[in-house]
Parts: structure tokens; sequence; C-alpha cells
């Protein structure tokens, strides 16, 4: 039980050691809940979305990629991006991410719908063509 307690202790959602002996060390270990509905930010201060969703190859356990909601108003007319986890960056005093790529990038690309998400499949073998993340006709139902 006391496992679950410290889900909530604040090293484990601000990526900060706040005492010990690592004290101001980034924590390299986070939450999965304490990621999604993260902002997520451009170099430039552009808001691109928020994090919806972390996908996990369970084969290697690592995170090959999160879902970034774009656009929309409450959920309507969203569109969906899945980027490779490795092409964020923790920005610890704001506890957002920072993803180098132009607001317009999304924009002008169509993403994908919540009811046909990525095959993680695909992604895996053809990330790279596509500039590092993914948008519409790239996977199946979700």
């Amino acid at each position: 039980m006391e496992e679950l307690k410290n889900l909530n202790n604040p090293d484990n959602i601000t990526g900060k050691n706040h005492s010990g002996r690592n004290a101001n060390d980034p924590v390299r270990i986070l939450t999965a809940k304490s990621i999604i509905g993260d902002k997520v930010f451009n170099d430039s201060g552009e808001d691109l979305g928020k994090i919806e969703d972390i996908m996990l190859n369970i084969d290697i356990g690592k995170i090959e990629y999160i879902i970034i909601a774009f656009g929309g108003f409450a959920g309507v007319n969203q569109k969906y991006f899945a980027v490779p986890f490795e092409a964020l960056t923790l920005d610890t005093e704001n506890r957002t991410f920072i993803f180098e790529q132009s607001r317009s990038a999304f924009e002008n690309n169509p993403g994908f719908d919540k009811k046909h998400w990525p095959d993680a499949n695909f992604h895996s073998e053809f990330s790279g063509n596509y500039g590092g993340f993914m948008g519409a006709n790239t996977g199946s139902d979700h």
C-alpha cells in the first residue's frame, strides 16, 4: 500500500527531486498519469496541444510514442498526432513538454481522428519517413 501513496509524491509528477541525497537532480521516472494531459509547446512558445495518451512497446518496455491532441474545442474537431516520445523534451519548470515542430505543421496536416488510431507496427517501421510524427490514413480502429 505504501507504493500507492508514493504515486502522488511531488517527485513523481514534477520531474524534480525535492529532497534527499539527489535533491535538485532531474527525475528520470514519471508516472504515466502525470504525463497525460500535460501541455506541449514548441521552442517558440506556441501551444501545440496536450498529451492525450501514451503508447507503450510492451516487447521492450518503453514508451514508443505519445498522442498529441491538437485544436478543436471541448474535444470536438480535435486532430491527433503520434509523436515519438524521444522527440519531446520535458520542461520541468513549467510542467510541459517541448516539441520542436511548428504550429503550422499541425494546422496543415490532417492528423487522425479518435476512431482511427495509427497502427503501432506501422509507426515503428515508417516513422522516419514522416518527419517523426504521423497523421491520417496510418492506422486502424482503436
